[in-house]
């Protein structure tokens, strides 16, 4: 490890805070190295004080792999850097059916209806709230290693088929239903992943993309999926993010879920981030079987 970088873990099974690093300045080999071993061990790693501009943020992306468009269905507002995705407070239309929220709501792996969803993403805080509006997010890997052991072994070999749909509550006319639909993603994906890296066995179970379970009736799709989301979210898998102007987040989306907030919805506070997404590759399960598109072009690289 680089002995400029320091690690701090922040909770138990996720999340650490990186010191120690600039990222608005060319980093070493070791130095990326650190962060990048930080990241496989901790799911989720976090910097303070750093003050990017969106090329710098493509740049340091660029270490960790090619960047993908900004979004691969609703693309980027800045066609100077086609890889930053604008993550506005408003950008989706918020739903407050609170009859309709779960332990799960809002939870999900960064598009799992791709055949190759990104590896990693990358987010940065430009204008944060005073307070309110922190990220969370679950360590997968722990979560499928505090199943039972029968548990594991049923889900080793299912798979379950992931879909890019429009929320109800943005409607399904308008611009963002039309590329919704015009960018139309279904995948089939093992519901336990091998990561590429480390080879951990992963819960593969976006609550935000999956939508049954292969083989299963829809009565036994649906009350599985609702164990196992309300297991992987248990707050013992978690970390809670609390931003600050200049803070960084970045995740591996191979092992991890994440949720947005929605408590800025009930204040005044603006809340501006960017965000850069790393391509991945095709998940494969336990038997080495890879995933199988059912509908949609791969992501390629912006």
């Amino acid at each position: 490890m680089s002995h400029t970088v320091k690690i701090t873990p922040v909770s138990v099974h996720i999340g650490a805070e990186i010191h120690g690093v600039d990222l608005s300045a060319p980093l070493s080999d070791a130095e990326v190295d650190a962060i990048r071993d930080a990241l496989l061990t901790w799911k989720v790693v976090f910097f303070r004080g750093q003050h990017l501009d969106h090329a710098r943020h493509v740049a340091f992306a660029r270490l960790f792999g090619a960047p993908t468009p900004a979004h691969v269905v609703f693309g980027g507002a800045d066609p100077d850097h086609p890889e930053v995705y604008s993550v506005a407070k408003h950008r989706v239309a918020n739903s407050r059916d609170a009859a309709a929220v779960r332990p799960w709501s809002g939870w999900h792996t960064d598009i799992t209806a791709a055949i190759n969803p990104p590896a990693a993403s990358i987010l940065r805080g430009e204008t944060v709230p005073p307070y309110g509006g922190d990220t969370q997010w679950t360590n997968l890997a722990a979560a499928y290693g505090a199943l039972s052991p029968p548990m594991r072994e049923f889900v080793d070999g299912l798979r379950g088929v992931h879909r890019f749909e429009v929320p109800a509550s943005a409607g399904t006319s308008g611009k963002y239903g039309e590329a919704v639909r015009n960018r139309l993603m279904i995948s089939e994906h093992p519901m336990v992943r091998v990561h590429p890296e480390t080879g951990e066995r992963v819960l593969y179970v976006s609550p935000g993309f999956l939508k049954s379970v292969v083989g299963l009736t829809a009565t036994e799709s649906r009350h599985l999926l609702e164990i196992l989301w309300d297991h992987a979210v248990q707050p013992r898998f978690t970390v809670r993010f609390r931003w600050e102007p200049g803070s960084v987040a970045f995740w591996d989306n191979r092992s991890t879920a994440h949720l947005a907030p929605v408590d800025i919805f009930d204040t005044e506070f603006d809340r501006q981030f960017y965000r850069v997404t790393v391509m991945g590759d095709v998940p494969v399960g336990p038997d080495g079987s890879p995933s199988i598109s059912v509908e949609g072009r791969p992501i390629e690289p912006a």
